[in-house]
């Protein structure tokens, strides 16, 4: 009898452990991932920016949209265009959407809560550009402004847009010199003044809280980044990032982006190993030692627990 009774306990602590991770990832509002500068949704439905990531997400119980906006375009258009996007999103999922964006997905999902508070719970940056990249600074000051050179670099940045709207059943619009602006230094400080929360303007790495009064709706923030740009031997795009990580010199930064540029909210974490690709699970789950993957399922189980 002391068996059977011992066996079925097992059993019913096994079935809960297996219910319980079921709904890991099951937030209350729908989680919309809003990729970077040259990204995409999907490729034909077999390249997704977000490598694996919204199926991790969903087997637990997550419900989960990828946006799609402009490839190259400021942030402020980019932001407008997720904001339309959300709408119906929100309103078939109980009034709102939790926003996680990449790169220039931070300052696009921060722009378009700004425009649409109602709409969203909740901000999450991943290696995003919430002060400026000093790799756009540099590109834009290598770049002579109206001359041929200029032209031609945004010509080939509009063409690769257009590549991207084909390929991804897209029409967004595309600037890429729009792009560039956007990224520097001054082109976010220029957004952050006009989209404030989150983020703290007092100093470079000063860091802000997790929750914000956005035009009179409460809205929570967060942010994670790695710090290191070369992470893999065989990952065909770490030598590019370690190249462009060199525009940083002693800055701790992740190949594109600075560590204390991705600060927003409440900062998770800024030590991974992890580069700017990494973060994405890119190149096709080539990465460090830091499984981006579980950053994004704890995040989810984080914003489950909070109620949203």
């Amino acid at each position: 009898m002391r068996r059977v009774i011992t066996t079925a306990l097992a059993a019913a602590a096994l079935l809960g452990a297996v219910e319980a991770h079921a709904n890991y990832t099951q937030t209350r509002y729908p989680i919309v991932l809003v990729h970077g500068v040259t990204g995409f949704n999907t490729i034909g439905g077999l390249i997704n920016y977000f490598h694996t990531i919204p199926w991790n997400l969903e087997r637990d119980g997550a419900k989960v949209f990828v946006a799609s906006v402009a490839a190259f375009n400021d942030s402020e258009q980019r932001g407008a265009e997720l904001a339309r996007q959300i709408v119906p999103w929100a309103g078939a999922n109980g009034g709102k959407v939790n926003l996680i964006g990449h790169s220039q997905g931070s300052p696009t999902s921060r722009v378009a809560a700004s425009l649409r508070p109602d709409l969203v719970a909740s901000v999450t940056s991943i290696n995003g550009v919430n002060k400026g990249s000093k790799v756009a600074d540099v590109l834009r000051g290598a770049i002579p402004a109206n001359g041929a050179i200029e032209g031609g670099a945004n010509a080939l940045a509009n063409a690769l847009g257009s590549v991207i709207n084909l390929l991804s059943g897209s029409n967004n619009p595309q600037n890429g010199l729009a792009a560039l602006q956007t990224l520097t230094s001054s082109g976010t400080a220029a957004l952050n003044s006009r989209h404030p929360w989150g983020v703290n303007s007092s100093s470079y790495c000063a860091k802000s809280t997790e929750v914000h009064n956005v035009r009179g709706h409460s809205i929570r923030y967060f942010s994670w980044t790695g710090n290191v740009a070369y992470t893999n031997v065989f990952d065909a795009v770490d030598p590019f990032l370690a190249i462009t990580g060199l525009a940083f010199g002693s800055e701790k930064n992740d190949g594109l982006v600075g560590v204390c540029s991705t600060y927003l909210g409440q900062v998770l974490g800024d030590g991974y190993n992890m580069n700017h690709v990494d973060a994405i699970n890119h190149l096709f789950g080539m990465r460090g030692w830091t499984e981006p993957v579980s950053l994004y399922r704890q995040h989810a189980n984080r914003l489950k627990n909070k109620g949203v």
